[in-house]
């Protein structure tokens, strides 16, 4: 909120006001930020029994710990205020389950309740976050409130509300709340009830558009034509890797594509967004308590170094991807795959030029976007000077790697891509330094943390410590990415919520949020009874994967190199199967937002290395279900 200085405005934290309950408004004059007693990020993140209530101190914050506190409720973690007004579910923490939540126009016939949150739209004195209060007393002529980060002034003296709003009653028994601030826009307020009457009415979203498609595109007489431009480095690398001019390696599937409605694409969006707020909570709530970050797995020596990148994380996120299951049976996320992902060509590059050469018309490309916000998210990046690619000598991450060099040199970043790392030496000073002589200092790469790390675990046990060395002959993996002094992306702090433990974490966290899956360290009598999948804590590819049905029946058992990791156990969600494949989806973040969208196909369900990209895109609502 933008807001003129008062002087009378208290330091950050100090208590303004105590709300009914004993719960106490903290002033937000982040302008007085004490940064000693808030050194970083962590700092700022406000927990209450362990449960998230949001950022110290915002009004949502106020909002969630007052009827956290009151009524034992929690609603879901939101990125904007006025988002509030389209919740529709609420948890009850004590009973651990969900309650109905309206929503009442200003306006409405429906007087507000002690209990209910007010909400603002965005715009104005609230910009673009909005606002959100708690409603304490309500009265013909006015009502009274509750809240944070309006102003940074005490409360009177005794007084146990934060400010009263003027109210009018219609002749038709509408009730209105009068705005007493200029721009902004009462919204109005949700309650929770389980009595609709005189609610704000919501469409309900038919489930079948949640479905996945299949289509056909035509067999036109070019379609045997080359189609990928070889001129360009990463194109010629995947269609070599590809041997041929190909989106999928069954030559049957050529014209296959998939197609899903906008609803879908708008959920996954959302989806997105919202998942990985949640894996960022996650994630400083691990790096807050020792007892679950060893449940990681992760040497120690590596902690202190780990913890400073989470600290100064600030625009080193470059990409991320998501993957889901996704059909009328809901919308759930499996895992969060922040550390090396792949099919980021596939979807941004490969399958809309699939698309154009077959004239695939349809709806748009739902990784059309991808490629550019990689290279926005580039230019906003820490990042200066030369940027040095890593790949291991493979064909898969060779065109990977040629495609991130080409958004990097789009980025106008100077970029050198580096194969194996013999061409890597020690200089002088004891820098690493390229075939070139130039130092190394920020990398990108293909390679995971976790490979990294088992060559530390070997050199410890060696005697060797973690610091870079001029004594060994040539610099290893681990000499790269762990050194001081050269920045990498994705950063360290990706091997938390790329680690499957994240999941438990995540589930005691935001238990029954719709878009998770119940997930335990231990199998429980619950997770029996849904049926289960046994997941290593690190892994890749879908390795050492296996799903057990409710009657303990093995579905699918997928051996591999993690047979020895931790294990987790998450509820048994298939994936849909249309036609003779099993589809996953995946979303692309750039910097953590929503940036496109792809699947991948097997007729295994589990999705694993050998498993194709397929073409993706989104259609009309009313389009998706006259041809699904």
């Amino acid at each position: 909120m933008s807001k003129s200085k008062n002087i009378n405005a208290l330091p950050f934290g100090t208590p303004l006001g105590v709300a009914p309950g004993n719960v106490i408004s903290y002033s937000s004059d982040y302008d007085s930020v004490d940064q000693q007693q808030y050194p970083n990020r962590s700092a700022f993140r406000s927990y209450l029994d362990g449960v998230y209530m949001g950022y110290k101190w915002q009004c949502v914050e106020f909002a969630r710990r007052w009827l956290y506190v009151n009524r034992g409720l929690i609603f879901n973690d939101v990125s904007m205020a006025y988002e509030i007004f389209k919740l529709s579910r609420i948890r009850d923490v004590v009973n651990n389950i969900e309650l109905p939540l309206y929503a009442f126009e200003n306006g409405s016939q429906k007087r507000p309740e002690p209990g209910s949150l007010l909400i603002w739209d965005q715009g104005g004195d609230f910009e673009e976050t909005g606002h959100v209060a708690i409603i304490t007393e309500v009265f013909d002529d006015k009502i009274r409130i509750v809240e944070q980060n309006m102003d940074f002034v005490a409360w009177p003296l005794g007084q146990q509300y934060s400010r009263e709003i003027a109210a009018k009653t219609g002749k038709s028994g509408d009730y209105w709340l009068q705005c007493s601030y200029k721009d902004s826009t009462i919204l109005g307020w949700v309650i929770q009830t389980n009595d609709p009457e005189h609610a704000l009415e919501v469409e309900e979203t038919a489930s079948e558009l949640k479905n996945i498609c299949q289509q056909r595109a035509p067999n036109t007489k070019y379609a045997d034509l080359p189609w990928l431009n070889i001129a360009n480095e990463d194109e010629s690398s995947y269609v070599d890797m590809m041997n041929g001019h190909f989106l999928s390696s069954v030559k049957d599937d050529f014209f296959d594509y998939y197609v899903i409605s906008e609803t879908a694409e708008a959920s996954l969006e959302s989806a997105t967004d919202v998942l990985h707020g949640l894996f960022m909570h996650a994630t400083d709530y691990v790096l807050q308590h020792p007892e679950l970050l060893k449940r990681f797995g992760l040497p120690e020596a590596i902690l202190p170094k780990l913890r400073q990148s989470w600290d100064n994380r600030l625009n080193q996120l470059i990409t991320s991807r998501f993957d889901f299951s996704m059909s009328d049976q809901g919308l759930k996320v499996y895992e969060y795959n922040c550390d090396s992902a792949s099919c980021y060509m596939e979807t941004a590059k490969i399958q809309g030029k699939w698309a154009k050469h077959l004239g695939v018309k349809q709806g748009f490309d739902n990784g059309k976007d991808l490629f550019k916000k990689i290279i926005a998210t580039w230019r906003a990046s820490d990042a200066t000077g030369l940027i040095h690619v890593l790949q291991d000598d493979d064909p898969e991450e060779s065109y990977h790697a040629l495609f991130m060099k080409s958004a990097i040199e789009a980025a106008d970043h100077s970029c050198i891509r580096v194969v194996g790392l013999d061409t890597l030496d020690w200089n002088e000073n004891g820098d690493i330094v390229d075939i070139n002589g130039d130092i190394v200092r920020w990398v990108w790469k293909t390679w995971a943390w976790e490979t990294a790390l088992d060559q530390l675990r070997e050199e410890q046990q060696g005697g060797l410590s973690i610091t870079t060395s001029k004594q060994k002959s040539k610099p290893t993996l681990s000499d790269v990415l762990l050194n001081q002094d050269i920045m990498v992306y994705e950063p360290m702090w990706t091997l938390i919520p790329s680690n499957k433990a994240i999941l438990p974490v995540l589930w005691t966290l935001f238990p029954n949020h719709p878009l998770l899956l119940n997930t335990n360290f231990e199998l429980t009598d619950e997770l029996r009874d849904t049926g289960h999948v046994v997941k290593p804590i690190v892994g890749r590819c879908g390795e050492n994967i296996q799903l057990i049905d409710s009657e303990n029946r093995i579905l699918e058992d997928k051996g591999g190199a993690f047979s020895k990791q931790d294990q987790i156990y998450q509820q048994l969600f298939p994936l849909p199967k249309i036609g003779k494949y099993y589809v996953q989806v995946s979303t692309f973040t750039a910097a953590g937002n929503y940036a496109g969208s792809g699947v991948r196909v097997s007729g295994s369900m589990i999705i694993g290395k050998e498993s194709d990209c397929m073409a993706l895109r989104t259609v009309d609502d009313a389009r998706f279900l006259s041809l699904c």
